[in-house]
């Protein structure tokens, strides 16, 4: 099989051919038809996350090993099965949960693999989806398409996933005003997964006006461009001068923290998501006096997974794929989404 590796951190991706696995047991073997391209790969690509005050978080202090294969979000047709797996056959496309754990943990043992504290993820940890083929190592793992179509369904299993659990974790406390802050792949989904789940009214926060405009196709109710100074004080205004009740942070980068922290009201409710990094001074009196919540979201588990996909079946969510590479432009493909070039997702079509 051929596959796009990463040989190590900022190392161009090596294609190179291997011998296509024979799954046993339960594994299933994939022929990948799409995978996306996600901001996690570029983090895999670059080496680590950048934590603020010249510190560097390594994926290999993670457990990441090189060379590895990233890739995902994989959509796909089962090629072959091994001799224990029951209720997938040949020829059934499928969408693949990729944040697979250890089984053992607290988190694994209330199916939240996603919150595994040994992570044996897909395109991280072991070998994705950046192929044309990938070998899942147990058929659970896998979710029936059943109609949606394959592009946009490789970002339910990260992206989308992530929006989705973000969204929920935004509408515990019935928000009459929901901020969501960027409007990349990541924003535009949890925009229509906001229309479709909640009530709020939505308020979309971008540097681009052109992503802003996606948004309000999306169902953004309000759009605000934050190169302008008094973006806070718009949102505000737009708040009933209360603040927002919610905010899901797509980008998670200093300069949308502080604003986060200065358009949430009192008994808010923010999200961080995104995996810019850095680092900000926080008011500690300012959370137990406006008694705030302040909580990360980290994709969701399988369950979330297949609730998203029937989402999608119904047409209520509609993905953005913007662009299409072959498995040969995939150092193009992560170059462009690392200069902002890609509006929406990107998929790798092997």
């Amino acid at each position: 099989m051929k596959s796009a590796r990463i040989t190590g951190p900022n190392e161009p991706l090596a294609v190179s051919e291997t011998e296509t696995p024979k799954p046993q047991g339960n594994q299933v073997l994939v022929k990948v038809n799409s995978v996306g391209v996600c901001h996690s790969d570029l983090h895999l690509w670059e080496g680590g996350y950048d934590l603020g005050d010249g510190q560097f978080m390594k994926v290999t202090d993670r457990g990441v090993k090189y060379p590895v294969t990233p890739g995902h979000e994989i959509v796909g047709t089962v090629e072959d099965i091994g001799d224990t797996v029951s209720g997938i056959s040949k020829g059934d496309q499928v969408l693949v949960f990729p944040w697979i754990g250890c089984g053992e943990c607290p988190a694994c043992k209330v199916q939240n693999e996603n919150l595994c504290d040994t992570p044996k993820s897909m395109g991280v940890f072991q070998d994705g989806g950046y192929s044309d083929y990938a070998l899942i190592p147990n058929f659970k793992y896998l979710a029936k398409l059943d109609g949606v179509d394959p592009d946009s369904a490789t970002s339910l299993a990260c992206s989308g996933l992530t929006a989705y659990t973000a969204i929920k974790k935004a509408n515990q406390n019935s928000p009459e005003f929901l901020v969501i802050v960027g409007a990349g792949g990541l924003g535009l989904m949890g925009v229509q997964i906001a229309k479709a789940i909640t009530d709020a009214k939505i308020i979309c926060v971008d540097l681009d006006d052109q992503k802003l405009d996606t948004a309000k196709e999306m169902g953004a109710h309000f759009t605000v461009n934050s190169k302008d100074p008094e973006t806070a004080q718009k949102i505000m205004s737009i708040c009933n001068d209360k603040g927002a009740d919610s905010v899901v942070d797509f980008v998670n980068a200093p300069p949308t923290a502080k604003l986060d922290f200065a358009i949430l009201r009192k008994r808010g409710n923010l999200v961080l998501v995104g995996l810019f990094g850095g680092s900000i001074e926080l008011s500690l009196v300012t959370i137990p006096l406006k008694s705030i919540i302040v909580q990360g979201a980290y994709t969701g588990n399988y369950n979330d997974m297949v609730e998203l996909l029937d989402l999608a079946r119904k047409g209520t969510i509609n993905p953005v794929i913007s662009k299409r590479y072959s498995l040969d432009e995939a150092n193009t493909a992560l170059e462009d989404l690392k200069a902002r070039k890609i509006i929406g997702r990107a998929v790798i079509n092997p």
